[in-house]
């Protein structure tokens, strides 16, 4: 089933916000097995969105549409699509009657007459539309069926689109594909996009069912397997043996094949398995790796500290980094990273102590050590693994990379020791 997706909003065209609308819903359509082919933003902008709506139309079979469903003269999305398809506006009692229990139940507004006027726009839906509820919200969602085609219309803010498409949307574009849809993921880490293309570069060319869909992530990849079938089980047994053989070629890399699961939920899941408490010790990451791992439910039973060490003098008091150190190798070097890791296990008690000391930019950096230079230690009961890097990008982007690197190099070091038992 071929689709596509608009987006509609000045706002957007703009810059003023981003579009995750437009990720979201290209991600559950994947699941849904339906082809996108276009995204689209348009303005609020009735001639621009009739001409957007009309080719939409006339090329795809479902048309996914957020945004423009408020109350306020400019949100056009409604009154166009019923345009576009020729249908009348009529009043919807029951949506009606469901913004006046919000504005009453959710903003305490319990005369009717102080109800602002332009909210019963919202109650007139293109006759003979199917009206979904919105729960969070006064904007109902809408489905148009013509034709044997759908257009289907949700609220632009992602707090009521959500739950919207996954209560009513995911389920009814779920029965309008013949087949069943089943999806497999497999997250990889410590191999670049580059690198995981090629190697998959023969499964890709030569597949027909399941299909092979990446997604490059902050220093990490995603391999999406999909397949067809009658139903979920045969779907399931075609995505098992090009699993196995995605599982073949990149072994340790792979941390997970679950849709949700992340890389520091792995990470703690094996602190835990082997009874391991950690401590983090960060310069140019500022406590990222420690809000990553936080991030986890149940990651106070393996984190006891977390270090933020962005000066010299810090290195030295809290992590016991040596003045000869800083001052011959310097604060951002490999002796330094081993010195903060051994300092940060010792100081805390943890088992295990990742560091991670570099030049972020945009200053700072020099010919030898240039801008994007992170050194990188991991101390595992006096062990030491220590990594260099060189990344590119500015600021924002080499701290994010270096936050996985040192997620990684954590999970490698746990893997390589859970090994030697």
């Amino acid at each position: 089933m071929d689709g596509e997706l608009i987006s509609v909003g000045t706002e957007i065209l703009l810059g003023n916000i981003t579009n995750t609308n437009a990720t979201y819903l290209s991600e559950m359509c994947a699941r849904l097995g339906i082809s996108l082919y276009y995204h689209t933003v348009v303005g609020d902008n009735a001639g621009r969105l009739t001409k957007t709506l009309k080719q939409a139309w006339a090329r795809s079979q479902v048309i996914i549409i957020t945004g423009g469903l408020g109350p306020t003269q400019d949100d056009l999305t409604k009154e166009t699509a019923a345009e576009v398809l020729g249908w009348k506006l009529t009043q919807d009692a029951h949506t009606k009657k469901r913004i006046e229990n919000f504005f009453k139940e959710h903003l305490k507004i319990q005369d009717v007459k102080k109800i602002p006027e332009n909210n019963w726009k919202q109650a007139m839906v293109p006759k003979g539309a199917q009206v979904i509820d919105n729960h969070n919200g006064t904007a109902p969602g809408l489905i148009l069926e013509q034709d044997g085609k759908s257009m289907i219309l949700l609220p632009g803010p992602p707090g009521e689109m959500k739950p919207m498409f996954e209560e009513a949307i995911y389920p009814y574009l779920r029965k309008r594909q013949p087949e069943v849809i089943y999806s497999q993921m497999v997250k990889i880490c410590g191999v670049g996009e580059s690198q995981v293309e090629a190697d998959i570069q023969d499964l890709i060319q030569k597949q027909k069912n399941p299909t092979i869909a990446p997604y490059a992530k902050t220093g990490e990849v995603h391999l999406r397997i999909t397949a067809k079938a009658k139903d979920e089980k045969e779907a399931k047994k075609l995505c098992k043996p090009l699993v196995r053989e995605l599982k073949a070629r990149f072994g340790k890399n792979i941390y997970t094949t679950e849709e949700k699961k992340t890389l520091e939920e792995t990470v703690v899941e094996l602190l835990a398995d082997q009874n391991l408490t950690l401590a983090t010790a960060e310069s140019c990451t500022g406590g990222m790796v420690a809000a990553r791992i936080v991030n986890v439910p149940g990651a106070s039973s393996v984190l006891k500290e977390s270090f933020v060490t962005y000066s010299d003098r810090a290195k030295r008091k809290r992590l016991l980094v040596k003045k000869g150190t800083l001052a011959k190798e310097g604060a951002v070097s490999s002796k330094t990273a081993k010195e903060m890791a051994k300092g940060g296990c010792f100081t805390s008690g943890a088992d295990v102590c990742v560091a991670i000391t570099g030049i972020a930019g945009p200053d700072g950096g020099s010919k030898e050590k240039p801008v994007g230079t992170v050194f990188m230690a991991c101390c595992y009961k006096g062990d030491i693994n220590v990594r260099e890097f060189h990344l590119s990008g500015n600021r924002s982007k080499i701290r994010e990379y270096s936050t996985v690197n040192a997620l990684i190099l954590l999970r490698d070091t746990l893997l390589q020791n859970f090994k030697k038992k």
